[in-house]
């Protein structure tokens, strides 16, 4: 092999080697950036991993769960936040109560550094609370202790710019009353946590619980104002400890407006005396004086024991053993039914109940629903008081309304019954939907209902019951004045005065009641009291500004068919006595 040839092979060789290396390091170099790009992933994707664990515990703290403590309601998926627990509204949609979203504090003990630190600063940011009971709290070794429910948004606020580790917060829901103190014997409330424990809201806890749907009551608000207002003029006016009120739809039963005076804010329930929640309307159950004379005239008609003709001798007072029967301002003569009714004479109403008899007074009683708890919707509803034994005094005492002791709204339901043609509804404070049946139950003629329509026309007109009397609304009632029970009998000087009302009496849409508890006599009213001063002149007022409200077209009262309408014929001698 020449030089020349040599020099190529070298060359070629030298070339190889170089070759080789290059190769060698595009190798090394290949597998150092794949060694960096898996290393890449692993670590993006233990990142990724990383956050979305972090995420989910974000989501589950914040949204789910809200720190250590499980949701006690869960928000239903929806397009807008639904509490869990429904409205209630009045029969036009106007809102009664309703439940909004809260915070609650609470604490885990065993996270709180200094505790005694900590409860210094929680009572200057929620003074309420002291801060020997927020240590009291944090000295627990618990791990969980609730320090506050149901803070505001600046209360929440200001503990949280306290930034002490170991308080968390609970997402809770709480119930509000909007319009305070105007129906809460009706709505009840809530306990803390949010269960009903009165009224509707215990009656309706597990529908209100169920349903989205909004619970709509019988009453209009409207209404409930008016009589609200009317009947605390009265109470504060005449100094009465108390006062009740209903209004009735005479056809179907249904409360439009219930007041129990005195009353309290349901937002605030635990701070009310027993006095503010007891509600006079439904639980407290009274003996309602004259105006049971309307049943008693009623059934006494409605068999046949007498008639619009008839009537009893009033000349004498009734002693039975140690009872004396008297009339408050008597007349002392033989009385007609109509006047018996128009005078309220205690005598001529207890001898036309000995007429009708023991056993035909409890069978009607019966009927109007007196004699048994009523079925309507609240928890609070009281049971009449029964003479047991009911003997002959009984019968005699329960006809002018002594004896026997029932609740407004039972009274009020009774006297609708009267009214409306004979037909007992059931009192309910549910609205009632159009096409829902509900079965009524005839308890007196249509025609002794008319008879009584008249009757108590005579009252308003000519009677007890002037003061009670709304231009152009055609109002009949009957007052009432009962003395109260004590320890030693009656008391005479603590009176209950009532008076009910329908109208218009040509055709009663209407039935409004009225009660005061242990009113006072004024120098206006001469020192008097009696249902007709003081009652009267509140359902006077109710009608006048529930008549346009409710669209009763007003009459012309002197009107010559008005007059043959509610014109009434009541002695022997067939004199006519019209109601105008």
């Amino acid at each position: 092999m020449n030089r020349g040839q040599g020099g190529a092979a070298a060359k070629a060789a030298n070339g190889r080697r170089r070759q080789g290396k290059t190769n060698g390091l595009d190798t090394i170099r290949t597998q150092a950036i794949d060694a960096g790009r898996t290393r890449l992933l692993v670590t993006g994707a233990m990142f990724g991993l990383v956050f979305l664990v972090i995420g989910a515990r974000l989501a589950d703290v914040t949204v789910i769960k809200q720190g250590n403590e499980p949701r006690l309601v869960q928000a239903k998926p929806s397009a807008s936040w639904q509490t869990g627990r429904a409205d209630i509204v009045d029969r036009n949609g106007v809102l009664l109560a309703t439940s909004l979203e809260t915070s609650s504090l609470y604490a885990n003990p065993r996270h709180v550094l200094d505790r005694r630190e900590a409860a210094t600063k929680l009572a200057k940011a929620l003074p309420e609370l002291s801060a020997a009971e927020i240590f009291r709290n944090l000295a627990s070794d618990r791990s969980f202790v609730w320090l506050r429910r149901h803070l505001t948004p600046r209360q929440k606020y200001a503990v949280n710019r306290l930034g002490i580790p170991g308080l968390y917060f609970q997402r809770e829901e709480r119930r509000v009353y909007p319009l305070g103190h105007l129906v809460p014997h009706l709505l009840g409330f809530t306990d803390t946590d949010n269960k009903g424990i009165a009224g509707i809201e215990e009656s309706f806890d597990e529908v209100l619980r169920a349903t989205p749907e909004p619970l709509a009551l019988a009453i209009d608000i409207r209404a409930q104002h008016i009589l609200r207002r009317e009947l605390r003029a009265a109470v504060s006016r005449f100094r009465a400890i108390g006062g009740g009120a209903v209004v009735m739809n005479a056809r179907t039963g249904e409360i439009l407006a219930m007041v129990s005076l005195p009353d309290f804010d349901p937002n605030k329930p635990a701070s009310q005396p027993p006095t503010a929640t007891f509600n006079r309307a439904t639980l407290g159950v009274y003996e309602m004086g004259s105006t049971v004379k309307i049943l008693t005239v009623a059934m006494a008609l409605d068999s046949g024991a007498v008639t619009l003709k008839g009537g009893f001798d009033a000349s004498k007072p009734i002693r039975t053993n140690r009872f004396l029967i008297t009339d408050y301002k008597p007349k002392g003569r033989w009385l007609s039914v109509p006047e018996i009714f128009m005078y309220s004479s205690n005598i001529g109403a207890a001898k036309m109940a000995l007429a009708i008899g023991t056993n035909g007074q409890k069978r009607y009683l019966g009927n109007f629903g007196l004699l048994r708890q009523p079925s309507i919707e609240l928890p609070e509803v009281g049971s009449p008081i029964v003479p047991s034994p009911w003997r002959e005094i009984n019968t005699m005492t329960i006809g002018f309304g002594h004896g026997l002791a029932v609740s407004p709204v039972q009274l009020t339901a009774a006297v609708a019954a009267v009214v409306n043609g004979g037909i007992l509804w059931p009192a309910t404070v549910i609205r009632r939907l159009a096409g829902h049946k509900v079965s009524g139950r005839r308890v007196i003629s249509a025609r002794t209902s008319e008879q009584m329509r008249r009757l108590m026309r005579l009252v308003v007109a000519r009677g007890t019951g002037r003061k009670a009397a709304a231009v152009g609304y055609l109002v009949g009632g009957k007052t009432g004045t009962a003395e109260k029970s004590g320890g030693r009998g009656y008391r005479r000087k603590a009176l209950l005065s009532s008076f009910i009302a329908a109208f218009p009496m040509t055709a009663p849409r209407y039935v409004v009641l009225a009660l005061l508890d242990e009113p006072r006599g004024r120098r206006d009213t001469l020192g008097y009291a009696t249902g007709g001063w003081v009652a009267a002149p509140v359902v006077g007022r109710v009608i006048a500004r529930l008549g346009p409200l409710f669209g009763v077209p007003p009459v012309d009262e002197s009107s010559p068919r008005i007059k043959r309408r509610m014109s009434i014929k009541f002695n022997s001698r067939r004199r006519k006595l019209a109601s105008f």
